[in-house]
């Protein structure tokens, strides 16, 4: 069976027209034909630097604007509505302890 494999490329072969180079023919792209590659490195390096300088100095200009300070809320005693004591003492377990005088 392997010979007659051989036999059928040798034969494909020699009705092709001859060997060819078992290299495939190299591809050409449109814009390959024009541009080095080191060309086109550099530009996006260029444009990457000067990306993240411009997008440094816009948040240094928008974090060193002055932003609004609200008053605190009023505490509210509905927020803070407990009916059954927790296993680890009447205040909450993050809360402040606070000392009743």
């Amino acid at each position: 069976m392997a010979m007659s494999m051989v036999r059928s490329a040798a034969l494909r072969t020699a009705l092709r027209g001859g060997s060819r180079s078992s290299a495939p023919p190299k591809r050409s792209f449109s814009s390959s034909a024009a541009h080095d590659d080191a060309h086109e490195t550099a530009k996006w390096e260029k444009i990457t630097y000067l990306g993240i300088a411009s997008c440094t100095i816009f948040a240094f200009v928008v974090l060193s604007k002055p932003h609004p300070h609200y008053d605190e809320p009023p505490p509210y005693p509905y927020l803070h509505i407990r009916n059954k004591e927790f296993p680890w003492g009447p205040n909450g377990l993050f809360e402040k302890k606070h000392e009743h005088h």
